[in-house]
């Protein structure tokens, strides 16, 4: 069989993504019949033992791919384990035959739409830059909104020395110090959408996303979980191919 790249090989296993297997290869993480790999080294699948962390990379086992929508509650961290004890995401979910990861995060007081995949290439190609999906926000402010911080955050703000990209913005309501603004964002950086919020000037009170690509939330209940129908993963794909 055809050697194949590594972060390749754990991806399609269901491990997890390809970017975050490349994580694992730089910190020394992943093994080829027990010798440690590098980024740029390839494996064949079928016959090499590949390992991370002495853990053996399954790849001929036959596995249900999940992909799974989570409407994600204030108070949980967007992790698979933490260090602090804090509760995380995962415990949440429950009745699955395979371990299932998240796609992106989403920070400890903020909520709503979240996917889990054990797909690698799914996952990645959500939250690959190149792809921009765009996700949904609703963002509540607890003071009145100017029109010049809602020019300066559609135009782009500085975060970490680097302009953001034009987004979409619109006020949802407004009343007496307090203002929801739906904001569509087709970039992923850390904690994005506060930390704009805070260039421009304003305080989050509260930040919900609604919307993933073509994917919404709905009215499903905050901690609870289910599968994408047919219809949703068939438009989720497209959007993503549309992208490329």
């Amino acid at each position: 069989m055809e050697k194949v790249r590594l972060q390749k090989i754990i991806s399609q296993s269901g491990i997890c993504s390809r970017r975050k297997a490349e994580e694992y290869i730089k910190r020394g993480k992943v093994t080829v019949n027990g010798h440690p790999a590098k980024i740029g080294d390839k494996a064949d699948p079928r016959n090499d033992i590949i390992a991370i962390s002495g853990r053996r990379v399954q790849v001929d086992k036959k596995q249900q791919l999940y992909y799974i929508m989570m409407n994600k509650p204030r108070g949980y961290v967007t992790t698979m384990s933490d260090e602090f004890d804090r509760r995380t995401v995962v415990d949440l979910l429950e009745g699955l035959d395979e371990r299932v990861y998240p796609i992106g995060r989403l920070d400890r007081n903020s909520e709503g739409l979240l996917l889990f995949t054990n797909d690698g290439k799914f996952a990645n190609d959500i939250m690959h830059p190149s792809r921009k999906v765009s996700k949904t926000y609703r963002v509540t402010i607890p003071a009145n909104v100017t029109e010049e911080q809602l020019v300066k955050l559609s135009t782009g703000v500085v975060i970490d020395g680097r302009e953001t990209a034009p987004l979409l913005v619109n006020v949802l309501s407004e009343s007496a110090n307090r203002t929801v603004l739906q904001i569509v964002i087709n970039e992923g950086r850390n904690r994005q959408v506060r930390r704009m919020c805070v260039a421009a000037g304003m305080e989050v009170a509260r930040l919900k996303r609604t919307n993933i690509g073509p994917l919404k939330l709905g009215m499903l209940k905050p901690g609870t979980y289910r599968e994408l129908t047919k219809e949703e993963l068939r438009a989720i794909r497209n959007a993503i191919t549309k992208e490329k």
